[in-house]
């Protein structure tokens, strides 16, 4: 696993509500909870945690639609 994602995933689970869907306040949050002295670094960071975040909420989205969709059909009982 690379160091990208090992330090991200890291960071989401010690601070869950700092991230969002925002790559700059991404970057924001990074300088308030982490020391990242190279810009590249918190740049691939913020990145990854942003593009992570926003698969996540996608396959939710996805997830909830099509548990909408598959409601119980009624029985047709023919006499």
């Amino acid at each position: 696993m690379n160091r990208i994602k090992r330090i991200s995933g890291e960071l989401l689970e010690k601070y869950p509500n700092k991230f969002g869907l925002e790559f700059d306040a991404n970057k924001k949050a990074l300088a308030e909870v982490a020391v990242v002295k190279s810009k590249v670094l918190r740049n691939e960071l913020a990145g990854y945690i942003t593009s992570h975040l926003r698969k996540k909420a996608a396959q939710e989205k996805a997830s909830s639609a099509m548990a909408e969709e598959v409601e119980p059909e009624e029985e047709t009982v023919e006499e």
